[in-house]
């Protein structure tokens, strides 16, 4: 896993599309699902695995660990763009928030006919993961969290001013130099996987891309993830966390895995764990699901 599988074109030219109606506005969802590739076997009737990126990234930050995990597990995943990111509904008058994101998940899995999964989360993915697990905790068997949201931790900084209304306005050059530069000091390494970067700022270098982002940042509301109650979640948790990571410490995986009841794993990365570590990312995945 050391090379990365796909470059942002080759991801997109994957990605089937679906409708879902959201608060009223019918939206289209591009994702991933390894059942269209033919990388798993559809008799398999273990729950499909639903990944969740998070801000500023979109599905292409699952590149490398949804298909190993498929592979490892022999289960389907299912790794969609939320609303307003990658290659999903970006134009103006819909909701961004977690809120409609968990809507989202529940029409896309409607439209699916997928009744029961386990849910792996990045960043505020996970903000939609822990309402989806606590409002409908019969349906989600399993529930990863990985630097992601919950309670207060957010929005950070740099996202709450990507929402400032002079940043839709930003020229271009600055406003990728600035994304690109935040996806570099993310990581754990010195050295920057060009492609990763490349790829995963791809969707904001058209003039949609770059209003339909600071839309998402505008969208970032703690209340959506302080009024739920934790306590509803029944999923088998697993907090996998950047232990070094700034943005979303590690005490909030920690209080989350006290009070749902789960554990807590450590991995050397920042913010990014997913592209710092994906091959013990994905090892850890699949032992947990397979437990």
């Amino acid at each position: 896993m050391s090379e990365t599988r796909y470059t942002h074109e080759e991801w997109s030219s994957e990605q089937s599309d679906a409708s879902v109606s959201v608060d009223g506005h019918d939206l289209s969802v591009a994702f991933f699902d390894s059942a269209e590739e033919g990388e798993v076997d559809t008799a398999n009737e273990d729950p499909p695995i639903v990944f969740l990126h998070g801000i500023p990234t979109w599905s292409y930050l699952w590149r490398d660990v949804a298909p190993a995990v498929a592979e490892a597990t022999d289960r389907r995943v299912i790794v969609p763009d939320m609303l307003g990111y990658g290659n999903s509904a970006m134009h103006d008058g819909f909701d961004r928030s977690v809120r409609a994101q968990e809507l989202m998940l529940r029409e896309l899995l409607d439209e699916l006919e997928i009744d029961e999964f386990a849910l792996v989360a990045h960043d505020i993915g996970g903000g939609a993961a822990v309402r989806y697990a606590a409002h409908r905790p019969g349906e989600v068997s399993d529930l990863v969290m990985a630097n992601a949201v919950c309670y207060d931790s957010w929005p950070v900084e740099f996202i709450s001013n990507l929402g400032l209304p002079d940043t839709a306005d930003q020229a271009p050059e600055e406003f990728q130099s600035m994304l690109e530069g935040a996806f570099r000091q993310g990581l754990y390494g010195d050295d920057a996987d060009e492609t990763f970067v490349e790829g995963i700022a791809a969707p904001w270098t058209t003039e949609t891309g770059q209003v339909s982002l600071c839309r998402n940042a505008v969208a970032t509301n703690t209340n959506h993830t302080t009024e739920i109650d934790y306590g509803q979640i029944e999923a088998d948790l697993l907090c996998l966390w950047g232990a070094d990571d700034v943005m979303q410490p590690l005490e909030y995986g920690q209080r989350l895995a006290e009070e749902v009841g789960g554990e807590v794993v450590e991995l050397d990365a920042y913010h990014w764990v997913v592209e710092d570590r994906p091959e013990r990312f994905a090892e850890e995945v699949s032992q947990f699901l397979a437990e």
